[in-house]
């Protein structure tokens, strides 16, 4: 796992375009609204493989996690 903590995890809905990468990557744990704009199911949760592997998989890099309680970047990595 990449990073130990609770993770939060955001959607940048001005940068979403509905490609349902993160859907069809992690089914369970992302879903389209009406405007097919992507919504995390559980926005604060344990660490998951399928989540990272979703937002590394975002086309426009829409996705964002971060340590809950730090704000400290999981994805994407700051540089």
């Amino acid at each position: 796992m990449t990073a130990a903590g609770r993770w939060h995890v955001e959607v940048d809905h001005n940068l979403c375009i509905g490609s349902g990468m993160c859907v069809g990557t992690a089914p369970g744990e992302f879903r389209l609204d009406a405007a097919r704009r992507s919504r995390p199911l559980a926005p604060d949760r344990a660490p998951c493989e399928d989540v990272l592997a979703a937002a590394e998989s975002c086309p426009v890099e829409a996705i964002s996690i971060t340590l809950a309680g730090t704000g400290e970047a999981v994805f994407p990595p700051e540089e």
